[in-house]
């Protein structure tokens, strides 16, 4: 009789402890859903789940995913010697389980488009012969597109996009921050890097060997965009931009250490041919919601200008360091993103006192509607306001699976996230 009554008594103990342990679990899942990786804890909307698909891959940069599945992802520097990585899910268990590694220098661009696989090193454009099924046919031998595009060694990425007349779109960012003399305060006037570098260029997607001197200016005035995209729904390009700094170092009458921190605006732009978007001469406030002197040119945190220059689309907040743009055009997730734009945000914002995330821009009839949204929150995987300790993860590129899902690497760990609705 006495074991019959210890016996219940701890079936009822193990009951009560399911239950509050149950509880719990619903309690911290209510709101948001959490991936604990390396002490990190990812925060997506409720409804979503988020997986690693592959990690340790090294610096990765930008990436594209082929009508079967396969991952191309280029890497920022060599890992093993080599500078792509492909990830192949060979039995369609939804798990990787290939990994092949080719090409001989790094990059960040990369793109499936019309039968072949573009990728891009610091000053080239190369691209590879593909199959029906989109798997690459001599993996040796590349083909080169365009070669000689300026690499200082700083803000030297080439992202691209390709239209469907065969264009493409290459950024050549600035690697003088403020077009300044060197050691001066003094900005070059006219600033010469623009004759080269600070925009967006055209080529042609189809032909070999060219040069950068067979391209065109099609974008000036961009800093470094490198986050770009091509949006079919309106048929035109678009780019968030990184913005300049260090206002307070030359021009502390004008500037405080917080001016510097909390400006310029981060900025997204739709761009046709021949839009010039003022830089270096100007900068955009976010708070004033106006275009403003530089102070290389005279500027004084008050004196607006950019009469000729475009306005942005949207303005975040500075330092957050865009580094890819994506728009939707799945069907897996619900109908407010289709065809709005995700933004990988690489860095942080002091003002904000957050970063390391994944935006939502919506969309209706091509142009943004509302406020930006954080989608996927803390990669950093620490308190940014009261850090203990560095970033867990840097979101950097972004891609859109063949069933709608997001894919996102980060740079520090070389992992491959993916998410579903």
């Amino acid at each position: 009789m006495k074991n019959i009554i210890i016996k219940r008594f701890l079936l009822l103990a193990l009951i009560a402890f399911l239950g509050i342990l149950n509880t719990q679990c619903k309690q911290n899942t209510k709101n948001k859903a959490q991936l604990p990786v390396n002490e990190t804890a990812i925060v997506i909307p409720d409804g979503y789940s988020i997986e690693v698909v592959a990690k340790d891959l090294g610096n990765l940069r930008h990436m594209t995913v082929s009508k079967n599945g396969d991952i191309y992802v280029n890497r920022g520097t060599l890992k093993d010697g080599k500078g792509i990585v492909l990830l192949k899910d060979t039995n369609q268990d939804g798990t990787i389980d290939d990994q092949q590694l080719f090409s001989d220098f790094p990059g960040t661009g990369i793109l499936i488009k019309n039968g072949y696989l573009y990728t891009a090193s610091n000053s080239a454009i190369f691209r590879y012969k593909l199959n029906e099924n989109e798997e690459i046919i001599d993996i040796d031998n590349p083909e080169k597109i365009v070669d000689g595009m300026a690499d200082k060694g700083i803000d030297n990425a080439k992202p691209f996009v390709i239209d469907d007349q065969s264009n493409m779109y290459v950024t050549i960012g600035s690697w003088n921050d403020s077009c300044r003399e060197q050691g001066s305060g003094k900005g070059i006037m006219p600033c010469a890097i623009l004759d080269s570098a600070g925009g967006i260029w055209q080529f042609n997607a189809n032909k070999l060997n060219q040069t950068f001197a067979d391209g065109k200016r099609y974008a000036t005035g961009i800093k470094n965009a490198v986050a770009i995209d091509w949006n079919y729904k309106t048929n035109s390009l678009f780019a968030a931009v990184h913005g300049r700094g260090a206002f307070h170092d030359y021009y502390p009458e004008h500037y405080t250490a917080k001016h510097s921190a909390e400006l310029p605006a981060e900025v997204l732009y739709e761009l046709q041919e021949g839009d010039d978007a003022g830089w270096p001469y100007i900068y955009y406030d976010q708070f004033k919601k106006q275009k403003m002197l530089a102070p290389e040119y005279g500027g004084d945190g008050e004196k607006t200008a950019g009469e000729n220059a475009i306005d942005p689309m949207m303005a975040f907040p500075a330092h957050l360091a865009p580094n890819d743009l994506l728009f939707y055009t799945g069907t897996m997730f619900p109908e407010k993103y289709r065809n709005g734009a995700f933004i990988a945000f690489h860095g942080q914002s002091p003002e904000l006192k957050k970063g390391y995330l994944v935006a939502f821009v919506p969309f209706k009839d091509g142009k943004p509607t509302g406020d930006w949204e954080i989608f996927a929150d803390n990669f950093a995987g620490i308190d940014l306001a009261n850090p203990s300790g560095p970033a867990q993860f840097r979101p950097c590129g972004l891609a859109q699976g063949p069933n709608g899902e997001l894919y996102v690497t980060e740079d520090l760990n070389g992992t491959v996230f993916k998410i579903t609705y």
